[in-house]
């Protein structure tokens, strides 16, 4: 009897170095696509004007890639085993090695490769954050975890700290993929992310990104609103308080992954080291990492905000 095609692929994936991965058949992401809707409508999102566009390719992967079929999610745990020092300045551990963008994508095209070195007629592209795909309602869908009050997806397995990408191609799987293969929620009565964000930017499954301290550090423009002044502590890139209590990930085991395994410098950075770099540290320290996102102007902006002090940039 042959093997079904989603098993080789899985074990593909594995080869390859991905946690977990699953799918599922292209579909319009109703119920998201209001959702989605509603948080736009909010001004939710702040100034990402971005999440505005390109809206019915973002609920439609059809209208990504021609003749598509199928979502194959992928997830990539970045949970560390080593991490920065205490009581210095914070990053979110995401950043914590080199971009996720690249470790990714360049995952993902592997295992497109592999797909057609055995279906040779397959198209399709790859996704990590770049383009308008729903990450995370695609992961759910394809049975990876659940979106936790948070709005994280949430693995059974390897918690809320992974990344997402997705490949959507037209290889047709249908007659592999359940119907619904939707996790069980198990945040149960948890509400331990909401009570414990300090800027109030969570309502159960919903982030005000205006009020977020990752949004406020990564992708707000120009002065920091004052009324956030001295509501989080040493947080400069990003932020992981609202998955550092969450229950799913206390016992959870670290990453293989090279790329993202913090480096002795970052590791032991202290407040002075990060209040005294200057752009050319910033650029040789941080070059390919996700922190180039903020350019340096920003980080300095976050670190002299935190410390109640007018940017002076060097």
């Amino acid at each position: 009897m042959r093997k079904p095609i989603s098993e080789n692929i899985k074990t593909w994936a594995q080869e390859i170095g991905f946690s977990d991965i699953g799918f599922s058949n292209i579909t319009h992401l109703e119920k998201q696509s209001d959702h989605l809707k509603q948080w736009l409508n909010k001004n939710f999102h702040g100034e990402m004007s971005y999440m505005e566009n390109h809206f019915e390719k973002r609920t439609n992967p059809a209208k990504l890639v021609d003749g598509a079929k199928t979502v194959i999610s992928v997830l990539l745990n970045y949970y560390p085993e080593k991490k920065q020092s205490a009581n210095t300045y914070k990053i979110s551990k995401y950043a914590y090695g080199k971009d996720y963008h690249y470790v990714l994508k360049d995952k993902l095209h592997k295992l497109l490769e592999q797909i057609q070195l055995e279906f040779p007629e397959t198209t399709g592209r790859a996704f990590v954050d770049s383009a308008p795909v729903m990450d995370k309602a695609w992961a759910v869908k394809a049975g990876l975890g659940w979106q936790a009050k948070n709005s994280n997806v949430i693995s059974r397995k390897f918690g809320s700290f992974v990344f997402i990408g997705e490949l959507i191609i037209d290889l047709d799987l249908s007659s592999e993929i359940p119907d619904r293969q939707d996790m069980k929620n198990y945040c149960g009565n948890c509400t331990r992310c909401i009570d414990a964000c300090p800027t109030n930017a969570l309502t159960p499954y919903t982030v005000d990104a205006r009020k977020c301290i990752s949004y406020l550090t990564i992708e707000k423009k120009g002065d920091l609103p004052s009324n956030m002044q001295g509501k989080w502590s040493n947080w400069i890139f990003g932020c992981d308080i609202c998955q550092d209590v969450c229950p799913w990930n206390s016992k959870l085991t670290p990453h293989n992954e090279k790329d993202f395994i913090i480096s002795d410098l970052l590791q032991n950075m202290n407040k002075a080291d990060w209040q005294n770099m200057d752009k050319a540290f910033f650029k040789k320290t941080f070059k390919n990492t996700a922190l180039e996102r903020t350019k340096f102007e920003g980080l300095k902006r976050n670190i002299e905000f935190l410390n109640n002090k007018k940017m002076v940039v060097k």
